[in-house]
C-alpha cells in the first residue's frame, strides 16, 4: 500500500510542472496563431494579476532563454544575436531572446508570439533596455513599474512606516496607469471581482511555496533546490494567478509533507547539505547538478528561488476587500525582496547556515548577468567572517556553453567535497 502511494506522490510536482510547461507553450503558440494579445514581462515584477483581467497570454523572456540553454540549443540562438550586432559581453538572456524574435518567433517549445504590451519593473537594470529593444522591433507599448528599492542593506521598510505608505502610493497610481493602458490596448473594461480572483490564487500559491521551502529544512531535504526547484519556480511564474497553478503548489505541498514525513530525500545519501547562490548553469544543467550529487551533495536551499520568483516566495497574502491598495503593497514588499535577494542576501545566507542545516555555500557567478554576479565576492567574505563555513566560489555561465568549462568546474567541486569530507572528520 505504502508504495502505491509513494507511486501516486513521490515525484508528482516535477512531473505535473514538465505537463503543465508543454501546455503553457502550446498555448503560447496558438495564441500567436490566433493573434491574442500576449504581455512580455518578467519574473521579477511580472503583475500578472492585472493581466490576466484583461485576458493577456505572459510571455517570460528569461524563461524562453534559458529553456534553449537546458535544450542544448542556446548557441544558435546567441550566434543569430552577434551576428545582427550584439556584443558578446551583454546578457545571454537578452541575446538569446533577440535570436528567437529575429527567427520569427521560433522557439524549441513551440512559437513566441509578438508583444502588444510590454510591462518591466526596475527590479533589474537590463529590463529597461530589453524593453526599448522590442519597442524597436515591434513598435509595441512599453510600460514601466517603478518600485522603490529598499533604503539600506539591513532591510526594507514596512506598513506603518510614513515612507512605505509614500512609497506604497506611488506604486499604486503606476497600477491604475497600467489599468487604463490594458484598457486602451484590449477594448475590455477593468473588472475588479477578476482581480481578486487572481489576487486570490496567487495567494494560495505563495503561501504553499513559502511552506515548500520551509520543508526543505528536514533530513534528508525533500527536494534538490538546483534542479527541482528550477520546476517549480517556472510553475510559479509562468502560472502565477491562475486556479493550475494555485493547484499545483497545494498538490506540492502535500508531496513535500509527505516526503518529509517518511525521510524521503533526493539522493540514497545526503552527505552534504549545501546552499546555492547566484543562476544555474544551464548549458550543462544536468551535469553540473551531477557534480555535486555525486558526492552525495544536496542543495536545501537557493538564493535564486528567491530573487526569481518575484518574491512569492514570502508567503505574502493580498488583502481582497482592498485589491488596488493591497496588490501595490505587495509589488512594494515583494519586488523589493527580490532585488535585495540579489544584493543584500548576506544576512539571509548565514541564518540559513543553521535552519537548514548548511554544510557548505555554492557561489556561482556568472559572465551573462553582471547584476546578480556583482559583489558575490565580497558577500562571500562576509558570510566567511560571520560564520565558520566551507564555501566555493566557481564561475562559468547561464546560457553560453563556450565560457563553461566542465572539466575546471570539476577540479574545483571535487577538492571543496574533499574539503567538507576533512571538517566533517575533524568534527566527529
Amino acid at each position: 500500500m505504502t508504495d502505491k502511494i509513494d507511486g501516486q506522490i513521490v515525484g508528482r510536482g516535477a512531473a505535473e510542472g514538465a505537463r503543465l510547461f508543454r501546455e503553457w507553450f502550446k498555448n503560447l503558440t496558438g495564441a500567436a496563431e490566433r493573434g491574442e494579445h500576449t504581455a512580455y514581462v518578467f519574473v521579477m515584477g511580472s503583475i500578472a494579476e492585472i493581466l490576466r483581467v484583461f485576458d493577456f497570454n505572459l510571455v517570460f523572456p528569461e524563461i524562453n532563454s534559458l529553456q534553449t540553454a537546458v535544450r542544448r540549443v542556446a548557441h544558435e540562438y546567441l550566434n543569430v544575436a552577434e551576428d545582427y550586432g550584439y556584443s558578446p559581453d551583454i546578457c545571454g538572456y537578452v541575446k538569446a531572446d533577440v535570436g528567437v524574435q529575429l527567427r520569427g518567433g521560433e522557439h524549441p517549445m513551440g512559437k513566441i508570439p509578438k508583444p502588444t504590451l510590454a510591462l518591466l519593473t526596475n527590479a533589474c537594470n537590463t529590463y529597461l533596455k530589453w524593453g526599448e529593444i522590442w519597442e524597436r522591433l515591434y513598435n509595441t507599448r512599453v510600460l514601466t513599474v517603478d518600485v522603490p528599492g529598499s533604503r539600506n542593506a539591513r532591510g526594507q521598510t514596512w506598513a506603518g512606516d510614513p515612507d512605505f505608505e509614500h512609497d506604497r502610493q506611488y506604486v499604486e497610481y503606476q497600477l491604475r496607469e497600467l489599468i487604463t493602458a490594458c484598457e486602451q490596448i484590449t477594448g475590455k473594461k477593468f473588472d475588479v471581482d477578476r482581480l481578486r480572483e487572481a489576487m486570490r490564487h496567487t495567494n494560495a500559491m505563495s503561501v504553499a511555496w513559502r511552506r515548500v521551502l520551509e520543508l526543505n529544512k528536514s533530513k534528508p531535504a525533500p527536494f534538490n533546490a538546483l534542479n527541482e526547484g528550477t520546476i517549480y519556480l517556472g510553475v510559479a511564474n509562468a502560472l502565477r494567478g491562475s486556479p493550475e497553478g494555485a493547484k499545483y503548489f497545494q498538490d506540492l505541498v502535500q508531496e513535500m509533507e509527505y516526503k518529509s514525513a517518511h525521510h524521503i530525500g533526493t539522493l540514497s545519501e545526503e552527505k552534504y547539505r549545501l546552499t546555492f547562490v547566484g543562476v544555474p548553469c544551464y548549458p550543462i544543467f544536468r551535469r553540473f547538478y551531477e557534480l555535486f550529487s555525486e558526492w552525495g551533495g544536496a542543495f536545501v536551499a537557493s538564493t535564486y528561488l528567491e530573487f526569481a520568483a518575484g518574491g512569492l516566495n514570502l508567503g505574502y497574502e493580498y488583502a481582497l476587500n482592498r485589491p488596488l491598495e493591497s496588490l501595490a503593497e505587495g509589488i512594494l514588499i515583494t519586488v523589493r525582496h527580490a532585488m535585495d535577494a540579489m544584493f543584500f542576501q548576506n544576512d539571509w545566507l548565514v541564518e540559513g547556515i543553521d535552519q537548514y542545516h548548511v554544510d557548505g555555500i555554492v557561489y556561482h557567478p556568472i559572465k551573462s548577468c553582471r547584476t546578480v554576479s556583482t559583489g558575490l565576492a565580497d558577500n562571500r567574505r562576509a558570510v566567511m567572517a560571520a560564520r565558520d563555513v566551507a564555501t566555493l566560489f566557481i564561475e562559468s555561465d547561464m546560457m553560453d556553453k563556450r565560457v563553461v568549462s566542465e572539466a575546471q568546474m570539476k577540479n574545483r567541486i571535487d577538492a571543496f567535497f574533499e574539503g567538507l569530507a576533512t571538517r566533517k572528520l575533524h568534527a566527529a
